[in-house]
């Protein structure tokens, strides 16, 4: 399997409304929760790993601190995910890479198996799209061949990417992912997080 040529963009630019406080910084595990997020990408083995930051970004720097990613700050990150998408994706289009798994920042179950297995679907399948299936729906982590960088590009700032998936059906392979359904909100959801097995 060939991961030299893609990357991860992690998405981490909210400002946490309903959790009260940075999420990011959320202790998870043995750090702050979006080293562990980077720390998965990174374990991924894709040649970039591109993390999007909008929101406490000067609180939320220190926390990579050491790591090989680059960090795009997004100053539009009040308008919505598809701003995040566009900063992170015109950072791997730059970058001349062919391919972007997008990533969120609040999935801790997420692995860096789950990660190659988007990448392996697409290399043997061709289907441009891989995405993740959970709770009857679809969605991240999600990889995006960069034939369909365009159109993650053209996204409104609120829009995210599962309207791309859902109108291009034909392209698109799903994976099950019930990992993926566990993502950090509220502090219920964080509670709940912690008296689960590890």
């Amino acid at each position: 399997m060939n991961l030299s040529n893609n990357a991860v963009v992690l998405l981490a630019a909210g400002n946490s409304s309903r959790m009260g406080s940075p999420k990011q910084l959320l202790e998870y595990r043995h750090g702050p929760l979006i080293r562990h997020a980077a720390e998965v990408a990174i374990a991924s083995g894709c040649a970039r790993v591109i993390v999007v930051l909008g929101a406490n970004a000067a609180e939320i720097r220190p926390a990579l601190a050491g790591l090989p990613v680059d960090i795009v700050e997004n100053p539009r990150w009040q308008e919505g995910m598809g701003a995040s998408i566009n900063a992170g994706i015109r950072a791997a289009e730059a970058r001349g890479l062919g391919g972007a798994i997008l990533m969120l920042g609040d999935q801790p179950l997420i692995t860096p198996e789950i990660l190659r297995n988007l990448i392996l679907e697409h290399q043997c399948t061709g289907q441009p799209i891989v995405a993740s299936q959970y709770a009857r729906t679809v969605g991240v982590p999600v990889y995006f061949a960069k034939e369909y960088f365009p159109h993650l590009l053209a996204l409104a700032p609120e829009q995210g990417c599962k309207g791309v998936i859902l109108k291009h059906r034909e392209d698109a392979r799903q994976i099950n992912c019930p990992e993926a359904e566990a993502d950090l909100d509220t502090p219920e959801d964080y509670a709940q997080l912690a008296l689960s097995p590890s």
